[in-house]
């Protein structure tokens, strides 16, 4: 099919053999790659549940989109797939139940994966030693690594590329978090941009993997080229003309919603039980623009600029880094009642050096921190750690000990739920996660929406997840494209996203299919998870949104209606043709979207 390699580059760790596999046309039309196509693989590669995620079986997928490596603008996204090891759920139907996960990333290494003649690799297995895989186009190697293991990502980065001996080359990585299996290891590429979510690099750690290191010469053909380029040509002249958004995502980048959320009550501060936080001037745009920000700069074919890389310096040492963006702002900051700027940076630097999940170990160190507070454990327990709200170097001796996978750094690694399991006491009802998976920075009590967005995500709590059906049918879309979700607003109308696949591919797209295939790949993961045994007990909201209520703040006094919840729940699963006792998709449902397969 045009528009596509057609290949999957299969790599097994364990007996070294590479395969170039044909991907079938139907699964392509159905699934369109990235995310969607990187599940059907899941599936066929995984056919039975409860396998291990950190076996040699677990495939890792890493994922570019048909728009990867095009200069359709803001389209250069990753996603990598596999079965998640830090989720489960209630009750567990195998030793191993858990969900799928899917963790998306910018930056250059999916177009690259393209230009190498790839729509995707598949790998498997476990190497007897710590290797990293080399592809320059049809060359395909698995070469020793031993000399990188337990190095950080920032060193990592450096010495990599210099051992390559060509700046052409793209790669993604995981470090000592990684390698040491942290359940919510992260995989990163262009130093600090990460799959970030779900523990990815811990499954990529556990197949001794430390690296893919890829370079390519080809491009996939497109099969409307005249079409290709008057889209193009639109789309160039709509980004330069709406320069409110465009200038919004250069000036600020996501830390711009670090005012934006606090101002309206939205911001996960103290463990979540405000929305509001006192010290964010410390923290957001103005600040960072004026102390740390040296340079902005894009991925792969993006006018947007929404990165941030900055220079710090003072009482926490001096490094060059990204920081901070919302996510990372509000877990290690307003998230830990953190407003040193300086302090931020320095906790943003060590987690990504680590290669760690920031949303989770943030919120796991708050919910330690309240743990702390309420004298649920002790100074002992957190090996002489005085872990203060506020505290900024309590806060890094953390994340060296989860990281290190150290004493108590070992169960903060689990995360919230495994921890207030040991904890007890009444901690599970501020252990703030679903599915075991931690929420991101986006508070639940003022916005119930967003609610729904962590409930129903399949790899657990996920603020990209959309708060309604259309919203996450489209999201599954973008990610299957490698669309980027902050520029969706300019492909509307005649620059839809499906008349760029039509011009690629030479198909026609109907809007009523290009939704279908949303809801198909939505629903694939929903049935993978379901036979897993996630069912509607596991939809459920952290206690503390329905009791705990906002006390300062534009949205104080703010709590989550259980019922009023749990009705509109009802209403969701109706609507997505699910059970609403059991949340499983109904047999009609399935055959509608042709995954009677299933059934």
């Amino acid at each position: 099919m045009k528009g596509y390699n057609g290949i999957i580059l299969e790599i097994d760790l364990t007996s070294e053999t590479i395969n170039k596999k044909q991907i079938p046309e139907e699964d392509l039309l159905n699934y369109i790659g990235g995310r969607g196509l990187g599940m059907k693989l899941l599936y066929d590669y995984l056919p039975e549940a409860g396998v291990d995620p950190l076996s040699p079986e677990n495939p890792l997928l890493i994922m570019p989109g048909p728009f990867s490596g095009f200069p359709i603008p803001s389209s250069s996204r990753t996603c990598v797939v596999t079965k998640s090891p830090k989720t489960f759920p209630l009750s567990k139907k195998y030793e191993h139940s858990s969900t799928v996960s899917y963790s998306n990333m910018g930056g250059f290494v999916g177009p690259e994966i393209r230009f190498a003649g790839y729509d995707g690799l598949l790998i498997t297995g476990k190497a007897k030693k710590p290797v990293y895989i080399f592809i320059e186009d049809d060359v395909v190697e698995i070469r020793n690594a031993s000399r990188y293991w337990g190095m950080g990502t920032d060193k990592f980065d450096k010495y990599f590329i210099e051992d390559l001996r060509d700046r052409k080359f793209e790669s993604f990585y995981i470090g000592p978090a990684g390698e040491n299996l942290v359940p919510y290891a992260s995989v990163i590429n262009t130093a600090a941009r990460a799959a970030g979510r779900g523990g990815v690099g811990c499954v990529m750690g556990s197949k001794n993997l430390k690296a893919v290191a890829v370079k390519g010469t080809g491009m996939p053909t497109v099969a409307n080229h005249k079409d290709y380029l008057d889209l193009l040509e639109k789309a160039r002249v709509s980004f330069s003309e709406d320069t409110d958004n465009r200038k919004f995502w250069r000036d600020e980048g996501t830390t711009g919603a670090l005012k934006y959320s606090s101002d309206r009550g939205s911001q996960a501060v103290k463990n979540y039980s405000e929305g509001t936080f006192e010290g964010i001037e410390n923290l957001a745009t103005e600040s960072a623009r004026k102390k740390i920000w040296k340079r902005d700069f894009a991925c792969f074919s993006c006018a947007l600029s929404c990165t941030k890389s900055g220079y710090a310096k003072g009482a926490y040492g001096t490094m060059v880094h990204d920081a901070p963006e919302y996510e990372t702002g509000t877990m290690l900051g307003a998230n830990l009642m953190i407003d040193s700027l300086e302090g931020l940076a320095k906790l943003i630097f060590v987690a990504d050096d680590y290669g760690m999940d920031i949303i989770s170990a943030g919120n796991t160190i708050g919910f330690l921190m309240e743990c702390y507070e309420k004298q649920l454990i002790d100074k002992d327990f957190l090996d002489g750690i005085d872990l203060q709200w506020g505290s900024v170097d309590a806060s890094l001796q953390m994340l060296h000990k989860i990281g290190k996978m150290e004493g108590v750094g070992k169960l903060a690694a689990q995360g919230v739920k495994p921890l207030a399991g040991k904890i007890g006491k009444g901690s599970e009802n501020f252990a703030i996660h679903v599915k075991g998976h931690e929420l991101a920075a986006w508070n639940v009590p003022a916005y119930e929406k967003t609610g729904i967005s962590y409930t129903t995500a399949n790899r657990g709590a996920c603020h990209l997840n959309g708060g309604d059906i259309s919203e996450q049918d489209g999201i599954a879309i973008m990610d299957s494209l490698g669309a980027c979700a902050f520029a969706e607003g300019w492909y509307k109308d005649e620059l839809h996203y499906r008349h760029f696949l039509s011009a690629l591919t030479g198909l026609e797209w109907s809007e009523k299919e290009f939704d279908k295939a949303g809801e198909r790949i939505f629903n694939l993961e929903k049935m993978m998870n379901y036979r897993e045994g996630f069912d509607r007990n596991d939809d459920i909201l952290p206690e503390r949104f329905y009791t705990n209520k906002f006390t300062m703040g534009p949205k104080e006094g703010a709590v989550v209606d259980r019922e009023e919840f749990k009705n509109k729940m009802d209403e969701y699963y109706e609507a997505r043709g699910w059970n609403k006792e059991t949340s499983r998709p109904t047999d009609e449902k399935l055959e509608e979207l042709g995954l009677g397969f299933l059934t």
